[in-house]
């Protein structure tokens, strides 16, 4: 497994913005992260307006959970199978359903026609190609970056998501959802899919004369079999699993630590994702500053640091209190998915990009729904305090098996 690029062959921030392919998508991503950053104040909210008879923690837990279901299916076929699609074209698919779902979703919830099952329904068809287009929104813009700009796009990516969808979108959302409505919100979120859509229309090209790898349908070895050559990037996967797994019980909880222990509503929940938003900008924005620290070393860090901000939120009941701890842990958090990400591809050829990012983007998200679907019974059984504090436990649990499965032999 190669290492990341060399000290100082890596392109900054400012320097990869300068291409105007790159510069349009990550744009685009940015306007849409807002919209579904609005879904995490949003979705609870319109859940616990139509539960019902099921409880309201699994309730959470099935709705967080639906958009992963069928667009797992989807992303472990490509990233399984020898037969590539074109990025461009999942990404296209990926806004065009996301689009016409949630308009019909946010206009059954306006007129108050939206039921439990339908909203389960329409987030497990629309999110059909969610994380196939994650993936190849990731592809498409580290490839027009160029290799040298890799690392730089993986810190963007990570500082668009801080940004938009932890900090503008909740914020947003909290604003929407207590003065017009979760559904107002959910329309916002098709209206970012929009965006997004016309951003790759014009920013990104179809095909390059040269053949790019990564914008040609590779016909080649699957994800798996190129994995298997790479063990310290197939532990680093099972790493990032559990890390995720662990982490999803605190998506249930908080709605309910938020009317329970913060006694509060709507705008707090969104303000506490801001705060974790805030603190992810930061370090989503000190990203590139990492690339000549040791990575193995930064990942296992930031895994046994962000395990004490569950358990140190489960044992304060003050908002600011929440939101600093929140905003700590987004500061320790931001750096891990594009360290991981980067380290990953820097030791991919350019054929085998796609099945491995496809692979693993599914291997690291599979554990969304199944954390979700755990989380929810195990929030309804231990409380909302206990739930946190289990989560950071098993994660600080992680550590030792992390440092062994990343620093062990090559």
């Amino acid at each position: 497994m190669a290492t990341a690029a060399a000290p100082g062959t890596n392109r900054s921030y400012r320097e990869v913005l300068r291409h105007r392919g790159v510069a349009g998508l990550l744009a685009g991503d940015l306007l849409a992260g807002a919209g579904t950053g609005m879904l995490l104040v949003a979705m609870p909210v319109q859940t616990l307006a139509i539960h019902g008879d099921v409880p309201r923690a699994v309730a959470i837990g099935l709705v967080a959970a639906a958009p992963f279901v069928l667009s797992t299916v989807l992303a472990s076929v490509i990233g399984l199978g020898r037969a590539g699609v074109f990025p461009r074209t999942l990404l296209i698919a990926d806004c065009v359903l996301r689009a016409a779902t949630f308009t019909t979703l946010g206009v059954l919830a306006v007129t108050d026609r939206l039921t439990l099952p339908v909203l389960i329904g329409g987030l497990l068809v629309g999110s059909l190609f969610r994380l196939a287009g994650s993936s190849g929104r990731r592809l498409l813009a580290t490839s027009m970056a160029g290799d040298d700009g890799r690392f730089a796009v993986n810190g963007l990516l990570g500082l668009n998501t801080s940004v938009a969808l932890y900090v503008v979108g909740p914020v947003l959302g909290g604003i929407v959802v207590a003065s017009a409505g979760a559904g107002v919100a959910l329309l916002a979120d098709a209206a970012g899919a929009l965006v997004l859509l016309a951003a790759v229309l014009v920013f990104v090209p179809r095909m390059r004369a040269d053949g790019d790898a990564v914008r040609r349908p590779p016909m080649g070895e699957s994800g798996w079999r190129i994995l298997r050559r790479r063990p310290v990037a197939a532990r680093l996967l099972v790493v990032v699993f559990f890390f995720n797994f662990f982490y999803m019980p605190i998506e249930v909880a908080l709605p309910l630590y938020v009317r329970g222990s913060l006694d509060a509503g709507a705008s707090a929940l969104g303000l506490l994702w801001g705060a974790l938003g805030a603190g992810a900008f930061v370090g989503a924005a000190l990203v590139n500053q990492l690339r000549n620290l040791p990575q193995r070393h930064v990942l296992i860090a930031i895994v046994g640091l962000w395990a004490l901000c569950p358990i140190t939120l489960a044992v304060t009941g003050d908002l600011t209190v929440a939101m600093i701890v929140f905003g700590l842990g987004g500061l320790v958090w931001a750096p891990f998915t594009p360290v991981a990400y980067s380290f990953v591809q820097s030791g991919l050829e350019p054929a085998e990009h796609q099945p491995v990012v496809t692979l693993w983007t599914t291997g690291a998200t599979v554990a969304a729904p199944l954390g979700l679907l755990a989380g929810g019974p195990l929030v309804e059984l231990a409380g909302v305090t206990g739930g946190l504090v289990l989560s950071g436990v098993l994660t600080l649990l992680l550590v030792p098996i992390a440092a062994a499965a990343v620093l062990g032999r090559r």
